[in-house]
């Protein structure tokens, strides 16, 4: 009996101190240890010089096109061009029947000939009839009608020298000809086939296809903005520099060749609210061809004090307003509403909220909140992130113009 009452205490105090030892080691374990503030890297805010650019979108047009119709009906005879080939202005394309114009042109070369046969004796006899009448030899009436008869041969010669060249001219329709140098598509028409002058339906269409049009929009809005700005003096622009343009091709190619601004339409289209504008570019291989979809790259101006933060550093709140947190001089954190002119390459363009000097937290935002103390080091960015050209401007180390 003694003995089961020891054995029972000894339980009650192992079970005792078993549960002073678990609660001891759930304390220890919900214990934080004191720790520095937290680290964040940084960047800060140093204005940059950047060659603002505009991305715009449009298709591309032969900077000739000529429709190929014939000007005399007949029927067909040869067609004397490769489709798709390059030809040259009065080349000859198609060969129509000249027969019937052949004999056209013969009839009224006779009937000038013999005009021209019948007027010496016409003349002389006006002359004899004038020298007659003089001493009442012959009537007046004789010697008027002589005359007349010399004017109206007169006449049928300058008529018939008329139809001459207009049948000489048709009969050089029946050989139509290329109005200008360039490519020549596809034709709509094979031999044998009857043909009217100045038909609807082109023969062929000639276009010539160096240089290029690229014809592309800009929203008058855009349009508003790019001139507020050079006028407020945020961008300063040099006439040469803006004229130039860079064309990508649709798989984001890069077009060897830089293209030349010609002109801004002056007409809105009220469907769209855009302008056109035109730039010209070379084309000697022959890449571009008419109607291709591709994006051209206008120079806006420089922005000499650009101010430029990673895209990782800004956030938004739930209205999707851009935030970012910067420290302060007592390294404390703060948050700052910015506005974002546009994205250049991996990073954004700010236009206001920000000033040089300014440090702003680009790793680390998760891990603090406004008014925390933390502690700074440098962001290092990875190069290897950074992905091509910018694709609305290019930072520019050059001194502007």
């Amino acid at each position: 009996m003694q003995i089961h009452k020891i054995a029972k205490q000894v339980i009650i105090v192992g079970g005792l101190t078993g549960l002073l030892i678990l609660t001891g080691c759930g304390q220890s374990s919900n214990k934080t240890p004191a720790g520095s503030a937290p680290e964040v890297a940084v960047v800060t805010i140093q204005p940059q010089q950047v060659v603002i650019t505009t991305e715009l979108t449009g298709r591309t047009s032969a900077n000739l096109v000529a429709e190929v119709r014939p000007q005399v009906g007949g029927i067909i005879q040869k067609r004397l061009f490769t489709e798709g080939a390059d030809v040259t202005a009065g080349q000859v394309l198609f060969k129509i029947d000249p027969a019937h114009f052949q004999a056209i042109y013969d009839n009224a070369r006779a009937a000038l000939g013999r005009s021209e046969a019948n007027l010496s004796a016409i003349r002389l006899r006006a002359d004899r009839m004038r020298e007659l009448v003089a001493d009442k030899a012959v009537s007046q009436q004789e010697y008027d009608d002589a005359a007349a008869a010399l004017k109206q041969n007169q006449a049928d010669i300058q008529f018939w020298k008329a139809t001459v060249e207009t049948a000489s001219i048709n009969l050089k329709y029946s050989s139509v000809t290329a109005p200008i140098s360039g490519r020549i598509g596809r034709s709509s028409f094979t031999e044998g086939t009857l043909v009217t002058a100045s038909q609807p339906l082109a023969l062929a269409t000639i276009q010539r296809l160096d240089p290029m049009y690229v014809d592309v929009t800009q929203s008058t809005t855009e349009l508003m903005n790019l001139r507020r700005r050079l006028e407020d003096g945020s961008l300063n622009h040099n006439v040469k520099v803006r004229n130039k343009v860079r064309v990508l091709m649709e798989d984001n190619t890069k077009y060897p060749w830089e293209g030349v601004l010609q002109f801004r339409d002056v007409t809105v289209d009220p469907t769209t609210g855009s302008v056109i504008l035109r730039v010209v570019v070379p084309n000697p291989k022959g890449v571009l061809l008419p109607g291709m979809f591709v994006r051209a790259e206008l120079e806006e101006g420089v922005n000499e004090k650009a101010m430029l933060i990673p895209q990782q550093a800004v956030t938004r709140d739930p209205k999707g307003n851009p935030l970012t947190l910067t420290v302060d001089a007592q390294g404390k954190v703060q948050q700052r509403e910015i506005t974002i002119d546009r994205a250049i390459g991996d990073k954004w363009l700010v236009s206001s909220g920000l000033a040089p000097g300014d440090r702003v937290i680009v790793e680390g935002i998760q891990k603090v909140k406004p008014g925390a103390s933390v502690k700074v080091v440098p962001f290092a960015a990875d190069s290897g992130k950074t992905s091509g050209e910018p694709k609305n401007a290019a930072p520019s180390s050059a001194k502007s113009n």
